[in-house]
């Protein structure tokens, strides 16, 4: 009986490695995949300030409501509602990263209670930024 022996050019080669194409396709792969992974991470970093800027915004429009509910006239400034209990703290604008950008919007006097001083109606971000949906975060 006649053994079959593999023809030489199908024979193992005994180098081992990988081509340089081989290595340009998987680097051109890493980079794509990274470069998506990126921007994916900062559109979801983005939509997380967002949504703690609508929070701490809603927070701090029911404290002045509760404030007003209260004691029948807004307060003084955001760290009024932080003595009184309304709030622990007045939160931190997350795109300026400060307590202290927020923009106030004084109330108008009274027209039945002229000893009523105007105080903090409404409160707004002081960021100059466009939110996702294209509208500035001043505007919410």
């Amino acid at each position: 009986m006649q053994t079959r022996q593999a023809p030489r050019n199908w024979a193992w080669r005994t180098d081992a490695g990988f081509t340089l194409m081989e290595i340009m396709i998987v680097m051109a792969l890493i980079v794509t995949l990274a470069g998506v992974g990126i921007s994916v991470y900062g559109n979801s970093v983005r939509r997380a300030k967002e949504a703690t800027l609508k929070e701490d915004l809603f927070r701090m429009r029911d404290a002045l409501d509760q404030y007003y509910a209260d004691k029948n006239k807004y307060p003084g400034s955001l760290d009024d509602l932080v003595s009184d209990k309304y709030l622990r703290a007045v939160p931190v604008d997350p795109f300026t990263a400060s307590a202290e950008t927020w923009q106030t919007t004084m109330s108008e006097l009274e027209p039945g209670n002229v000893a009523a001083e105007p105080g903090v109606y409404d409160v707004k971000s002081g960021s100059d930024q466009v939110s996702l949906d294209g509208t500035p975060y001043a505007n919410w």
